[in-house]
């Protein structure tokens, strides 16, 4: 690996740390967010969701905008964006004005996190791949399991407003690396036009889904689900129709590894991005711990995961990604199971063993289920597969939000948490995990079988073979 590949790496590994670093650092801080504004559970889950909203919608118009434009100037606008929101949120005053500023970090996240993958794999041969995409997903859970043990220590000694505050001023190393260091554009698509009625269909249907979501089980919300997928339904045949769509529905129709690697991932963060919120809010809530110790707890998770992502990119270039991918989901499926039976009377031991066996889970499904993705697809189609599977993860972590969401509103409504509602919040989380059980067990069918990505490489590279 020459000098340059290391800085791009490193570049983009420092970033993929920063983001969830800041994700998983607020999620230790909602209880405190909470008291500050004196909302209600299901505005709270908002702090998290208005920003996996604002992800979704602009994923696919960043990844296409970079093919047109240069991924480095949107990746580095990007980074721009999501320094001056999270720096913003610090003189918060109050929900309405955090969750607004939640959207514009959100949509910075969206173009950095869609260029940084396609940078990536335009500097690494199919080789170096799946090592490079373990170091880039190592960085992430890596940052994950900072957030929550830092996250509770500034909460706690501090104020949960100076986890926004350090990430702001930490951001602006990224910026300045690039800046200096990233040579190319990566411009693949230079004479190609950027559709935007498309993402405007995309951007109005996706909102009014998942706002609709949040509301269930009122009536309001299925005045806004139903035109939401009717909205995708025109969105995915008008990107049948066009000449450069920012959504290459071709790829789903004639690409069983890709389709299906989507879906894995689709499903995967359906049933476990939740889980760090409802934990964070049952070991402070029912187990009675400081945002402190629960984020001391909720580290074992991510370090796993740091662990055991290089390690399976780096397998996944020698043995085939799908199965690395397939065993790492049947442990996530088996944690997620172990965690429908936790109440008040559940040892930390047990909590140790189930948040091991999670982090194994992720970090050997991850990396190998990115590498089959983005090694099924040409390199004119990195900056959409990209923006695709970004879309994929996002849309999957808000179906697991909007899950919790609609689960707190049916069991315990719209009122603070406090001592005379945990009999009814311990029931609202056990049945969130019942639901993301039989999410994860959908997800290994997917995920065993997509494939081989190996065979469809092969496919790639004989002339007349259509993707």
């Amino acid at each position: 690996m020459d000098n340059y590949k290391k800085i791009v790496l490193f570049i983009i590994s420092l970033t993929s740390f920063i983001s969830p670093f800041m994700a998983s650092s607020v999620n230790i801080a909602l209880p405190a967010i909470q008291k500050d504004f004196s909302v209600n559970a299901v505005i709270l889950t908002w702090v998290s969701t208005a920003y996996l909203l604002s992800i979704a919608v602009c994923l696919l118009p960043s990844g296409k905008l970079s093919d047109i434009y240069g991924r480095k100037k949107i990746f580095h606008t990007g980074n721009i964006l999501f320094a001056l929101g999270t720096f913003l949120i610090t003189f918060s005053n109050s929900i309405d004005m955090l969750i607004i500023l939640r959207i514009f970090q959100g949509a910075g996240s969206a173009m950095g996190a869609t260029t940084a993958m396609a940078i990536l794999i335009s500097e690494f041969p199919p080789k170096e791949r799946g090592f490079a995409i373990g170091m880039y997903v190592g960085a992430v859970y890596t940052g994950s399991s900072v957030g929550p043990f830092l996250g509770g220590f500034f909460t706690t000694y501090l104020t949960w407003r100076s986890i926004f505050l350090i990430n702001g001023i930490l951001w602006l190393l990224p910026i300045i690396l690039t800046v200096k260091y990233l040579k190319s554009e990566y411009i693949e698509a230079k004479d190609q036009k950027f559709d935007l009625t498309g993402s405007l269909i995309y951007g109005v249907s996706i909102t009014a889904l998942i706002y609709g979501s949040s509301l269930l089980p009122s009536k309001l919300a299925l005045y806004l689900i139903l035109p939401g997928i009717t909205g995708l339904i025109i969105f995915i045949k008008h990107q049948s129709s066009v000449k450069y769509p920012i959504f290459e529905v071709k790829l789903f129709r004639k690409n069983r590894v890709f389709t299906f690697s989507c879906m894995a991932a689709l499903i995967n963060y359906g049933a476990t991005f939740a889980i760090t919120f409802l934990l964070s809010l049952y070991l402070q809530y029912i187990k009675g711990m400081s945002p402190h110790m629960a984020g001391v707890l909720l580290i074992i998770q991510p370090v796993m995961q740091a662990f055991f992502s290089p390690l399976s990119g780096k397998f996944s270039d020698r043995f085939e990604p799908g199965l690395l991918a397939s065993a790492g989901m049947t442990l996530t499926t088996a944690g997620l199971c172990f965690l429908i039976f936790i109440d008040s009377a559940t040892s930390q031991i047990f909590m140790v063993f189930i948040l091991i066996l999670l982090g194994i889970g992720f970090g050997l499904f991850s990396s190998p289920n990115m590498n089959a993705i983005m090694g099924s697809v040409e390199k004119e189609y990195y900056g959409i597969a990209s923006g695709v599977v970004s879309t994929m993860r996002v849309l999957g972590q808000i179906m697991s939000m909007a899950i919790a969401t609609i689960i707190f509103a049916i069991f315990t409504g719209k009122v603070q948490i406090e001592p005379g509602m945990y009999s009814l919040f311990l029931k609202s989380i056990k049945i969130c995990f019942i639901i993301f059980s039989l999410l994860s067990l959908a997800g290994i069918y997917f995920s065993w079988t997509r494939g081989k990505i190996y065979r469809t490489i092969e496919l790639k590279l004989k002339p007349g073979k259509d993707l």
